[in-house]
C-alpha cells in the first residue's frame, strides 16, 4: 500500500510535465475568465482560472488521476480521507478505471458533497468531528484490506497532479505576475509552486483565519498544528500543511495571508454577481484576500486567481 505521507521528494516541472500527459484523457482543460477591475471594485483586472469546473467540482482530480495511473491498482481499489472534494474526486477518479473506493469524511462535510462522493459509486464512511479521525480511519481500513490509500495532500504524485494546474495557467496566461490560491494541506500550492518556482511568477496563499496550517507553518519554520474552524474548514481545514510541500513553498510563496469567514462570504457573493460563478467558501477564498484588502497588487501587477472549487448548493451563494 502507498504510505500516508510519502518519503519521496517533491515533484519538479519534468515530473508535473509527466502527469500532464497522464491525466489528459481523463480531466479537463479548464478555462480562463477575465473580470475587469471595475466589476469587483479594484483598480485592475483579474484573470480566473475556474476549476470549479472541473471534473467533480475541483481541481482535486488532477492528482488523484495521477497517483492511481502511476501504479498498478489492486482489486481492493482505493481508500481516500477528504473533505469533501478530495473524496469526490478519489471516487470519479475510481469508477473511471474501474476499481471500487472506499471514502472517509468526518462530520462536518455538508450534504451536497457527500452526494457528490456516493453518486461516483463510492462506499462512503462518516465519523469524527474532524478530517485527522477520517484520516487514521482510512489509513486502518486500506491496511486492512491491502487497497492503495490516496492521501489529500502529502503525496508526491498527488502534488504533481496538483502542478499540472499552473503549468496550464502559465501557458494560458504567461504574462501574470502574481497568483493567489487558496490553502488547506497544501497539495494545491505545493504543486503550483513546484510550477512556478523556477520562474518569475509569485504565488500568494490565501487561508480563512480559522484555518492558518501554511502561515503557521511558515511563521514557526516548519509544519506545526493550527487551529481548524470556520466557514471553509471542509474544504481548507487540514490540520497541519505536508511536509512535502513544506520546503517548496518557503522557496516559491511569496506571501502568506488570512482573511476572515465573511469576506469569504462575499467574495461567493461577487463571483456570482459578476460571473454567475457558483464557488463553495474555499473556491472563493483566493478572490477574498483581493476584495477585502488582505493582500493588495503592486503597481503594474498582473494578477491571476484560481477558484478552486464549486461544490455547494447554488442557492446559498446568492443570498
Amino acid at each position: 500500500m502507498i504510505e500516508t505521507h510519502l518519503p519521496g521528494r517533491a515533484p519538479d516541472q519534468d515530473a508535473i510535465r509527466a502527469a500532464a500527459r497522464r491525466i489528459a484523457p481523463y480531466i479537463r482543460r479548464t478555462p480562463l475568465l477575465r473580470l475587469a477591475g471595475a466589476d469587483l471594485g479594484l483598480p485592475h483586472d483579474v484573470v480566473l482560472k475556474l476549476e470549479s469546473l472541473q471534473a467533480s467540482g475541483s481541481f482535486k482530480p488532477r492528482g488523484a488521476f495521477n497517483t492511481l495511473l502511476a501504479g498498478g491498482l489492486p482489486a481492493a481499489g482505493v481508500v481516500a480521507a477528504s473533505g469533501g472534494n478530495h473524496g469526490a474526486a478519489v471516487a470519479y477518479a475510481a469508477r473511471a478505471l474501474g476499481v471500487p473506493a472506499e471514502i472517509f469524511v468526518p462530520e462536518i462535510t455538508g450534504p451536497a458533497k457527500r452526494a457528490r462522493i456516493e453518486s461516483y459509486g463510492a462506499r462512503l464512511v462518516v465519523g469524527g468531528a474532524a478530517y485527522d479521525v477520517a484520516r487514521q480511519a482510512s489509513e486502518a481500513r486500506a491496511a486492512e484490506t491491502g487497497a492503495v490509500l490516496v492521501h489529500a495532500y502529502d503525496q508526491d504524485t498527488v502534488l504533481a497532479g496538483q502542478g499540472t494546474v499552473a503549468l496550464e495557467f502559465e501557458a494560458d496566461a504567461p504574462d501574470l505576475t502574481h497568483v493567489l490560491v487558496a490553502t488547506g494541506g497544501g497539495g494545491l500550492i505545493g504543486g503550483m509552486a513546484a510550477w512556478y518556482g523556477a520562474g518569475g511568477t509569485a504565488l500568494v496563499s490565501v487561508e480563512p483565519e480559522g484555518c492558518p496550517a501554511l502561515a503557521t507553518a511558515l511563521r514557526e519554520g516548519r509544519p506545526v498544528p493550527a487551529p481548524v474552524g470556520g466557514l471553509a474548514a471542509d474544504s481548507l481545514g487540514a490540520r497541519q500543511v505536508g511536509a512535502l510541500m513544506f520546503p517548496l513553498a518557503q522557496r516559491a510563496v511569496a506571501a502568506a495571508v488570512l482573511v476572515p469567514d465573511a469576506a469569504i462570504r462575499a467574495a461567493q457573493r461577487v463571483l456570482w454577481e459578476a460571473a454567475r460563478l457558483v464557488a463553495e467558501p474555499g473556491g472563493a477564498t483566493a478572490l477574498a484576500a483581493l476584495l477585502c484588502g488582505a493582500w493588495v497588487a503592486p503597481e503594474g501587477a498582473r494578477v491571476g486567481v484560481l477558484v478552486c472549487g464549486g461544490n455547494c448548493e447554488p442557492g446559498s451563494v446568492a443570498g
